[in-house]
């Protein structure tokens, strides 16, 4: 069996080092391999701008369309996608939901092992335009026409076990309704990475899990930027959020990792009625409330970073940690209003428009029925905060009746300065009028795999009163204990939080085998704990040289910092 070979396929495996490289001998001979590899698992398909749908899908003569990939593939089956702009102009109706979809994806893989992969072919970026759509013209009736339908998006998902990665979807236009650029419908398990969705006419990504049993989505890598709706019902600029996730009340939860949401006239992170958690971790939210690459800021748009609310049931209880807000017209990271509290560790807020961490929440009855506009949450529902940075340290106290935390700059009187970062100077700070996702910057180009830029942004430097100030809330530190915020300083492991960093927390001891790689992703072996043998001293045993690499425990991968003596 292939080494790397856990989840997905030969092919995903091997999608983790595609993405950034010249096109070698040696790239095109691993190319070949995997290749091969797929076919063993499933059928491979190809699509292509020249393509016709009345081809066989073989990679000399490609399918035109994603719409004639669903129609033959099954589960196990991958579709690689040339490169360029495919301008979609038919749609699909979805009864379901009363939606229209330029691409509607309904064939479904079956389980985490045997999905269906829709992936960017090799070093090519393929392109999904909506400008061309025809877009519903927001009527309740559901006779099938294009005025009838609510909403139009240029992919719609009602499936299962999918993955999609490395493209763009843009420009879905409007009439009344705004109208999302990846639409995830009564799905679960879907797996997007590496995808950005931008200039559509309302959210980048929106899920509506509002079906028995959905959810399990994970987002890794991906990008929802300069999304706005002018002309909604609701007003302009109110339901543009960069990621959406709504609806749910069971089944399994959906997660982000390395995630950038930006210049969206709505909201960064928008789950409203969500009633079942949601993780969020190592993700961005700037400059949301703006549109127009920053030089507008609409009179509807809310402008929050984060925002993890509403729940009306008491069960959407969220996860948000090593997470960074800056810019945003209202509050970094916000509750909304909720019945219930998060867990909010490890964030950084800085230079929002209102408070850094605004826990404000209300309460309802069994029914739902608001009890009290402006609530007390007590006991098991307040809001726990810990290792959190406001900076500035002004309009950051969140109310101590909303929430319980400790080692929190504002729990700590702890006023940083521009002298406890190496630096707090950005692109999207001074930059407006231009497109950011091609500057240099915290929200500029990723690294070749799709991890997020490594730049000195609101990183602590060395010295920082940030340094050593945290509790341990059972993730890996660097030092006597954790670091505030986002980035966990040390001088030989700056990067902590730049790329996915899934906590198996104390646990690790108990597992007797789990896989080792390099930050490259480089397979390096398997690590087996001995009964008495602590993880760290396995670690030490197994490598030759000190420093850093990443641990897969299960689902779960740990970056840990190793000194060989």
């Amino acid at each position: 069996m292939y080494p790397l070979f856990e989840k997905y396929s030969i092919l995903r495996v091997y999608y983790k080092y595609l993405f950034g490289g010249a096109m070698s001998k040696k790239f095109m001979f691993v190319l070949g391999l995997a290749l091969s590899a797929a076919q063993a698992f499933g059928s491979v398909y190809y699509v292509a701008t020249d393509g016709n749908d009345g081809n066989p899908g073989s990679k000399s003569k490609p399918f035109a369309s994603l719409n004639k990939a669903n129609a033959v593939v099954t589960a196990g089956d991958t579709v690689l996608i040339r490169g360029g702009v495919y301008y979609l102009r038919d749609t699909v109706y979805v009864k379901t939901y009363n939606i229209s979809a330029g691409i509607h994806l309904t064939a479904s893989g079956e389980s985490d092992d045997k999905r269906i992969h829709y992936l960017a072919y090799p070093g090519e970026r393929p392109i999904f335009d909506g400008t061309n759509l025809l877009v519903g013209g927001g009527y309740d009736h559901y006779d099938g026409t294009i005025e009838s339908v609510e909403y139009t998006s240029p992919i719609v998902i009602e499936a299962k076990y999918l993955h999609l990665k490395g493209f763009e979807v843009r420009g879905v236009p409007m009439k009344h309704n705004s109208n999302s650029g990846i639409y995830i419908l009564y799905s679960k398990h879907i797996f997007l990475e590496q995808i950005d969705s931008h200039h559509n006419s309302g959210p980048g990504f929106f899920v509506n899990d509002g079906r028995a049993n959905g959810g399990g989505h994970y987002f890794l890598n991906c990008d929802a930027h300069d999304n706005y709706d002018p002309y909604g019902r609701q007003g302009d600029g109110e339901n543009a959020d960069g990621f959406g996730v709504h609806y749910q009340e069971s089944g399994d939860t959906t997660k982000f990792y390395g995630c950038r949401a930006w210049w969206n006239s709505d909201d960064g992170f928008d789950f409203i009625n969500q009633e079942f958690p949601v993780v969020v971790k190592n993700s961005y939210a700037m400059g949301n409330g703006y549109s127009d690459y920053g030089t507008k800021t609409p009179p509807s748009g809310n402008g929050y970073g984060f925002k993890m609310g509403e729940s009306k049931t008491g069960k959407g209880r969220h996860a948000i940690k090593y997470c960074v807000a800056w810019k945003n017209t209202a509050s970094g990271f916000y509750a909304n209003y909720t019945s219930v509290g998060s867990k909010w560790f490890n964030n950084t807020s800085y230079n929002n428009g209102d408070r850094s961490f605004n826990m404000a929440s209300t309460t309802y009855d069994s029914e739902g029925r608001e009890t009290a506009p402006v609530a007390v949450l007590t006991g098991d529902n307040v809001h726990v905060l810990k290792n959190n940075i406001a900076y500035p340290n002004t309009l950051s106290r969140i109310g101590g009746e909303n929430a319980s935390g400790e080692n929190n700059t504002w729990n700590l009187n702890l006023d940083l300065t521009e002298s406890d970062f190496l630096s707090v100077d950005d692109p999207s700070m001074t930059i407006t009028g231009e497109d950011l996702s091609m500057i240099a910057g915290a929200l500029g180009p990723r690294k070749a795999d799709g991890s997020l830029p490594d730049v000195a942004f609101l990183k602590l430097k060395a010295g920082s009163r940030a340094i050593d100030k945290g509790v341990d809330v059972g993730t890996p530190f660097a030092g006597k204990a954790p670091d505030l915020g986002a980035y966990e300083y040390s001088s030989s492991f700056a990067d902590s939080a730049t790329s996915i960093t899934m906590s198996i927390g104390h646990s690790a001891e108990a597992w007797s085998s789990l896989s080792v790689f390099n930050l490259q992703g480089r397979y390096l072996g398997t690590l087996r704990i001995e009964r008495g043998e602590t993880f760290a001293s396995a670690l030490q045993k197994k490598l030759k040289n000190s420093g850093a690499y990443l641990v897969r425990c299960g689902h779960n991968l740990l970056r840990k910092k190793v000194n060989v003596k």
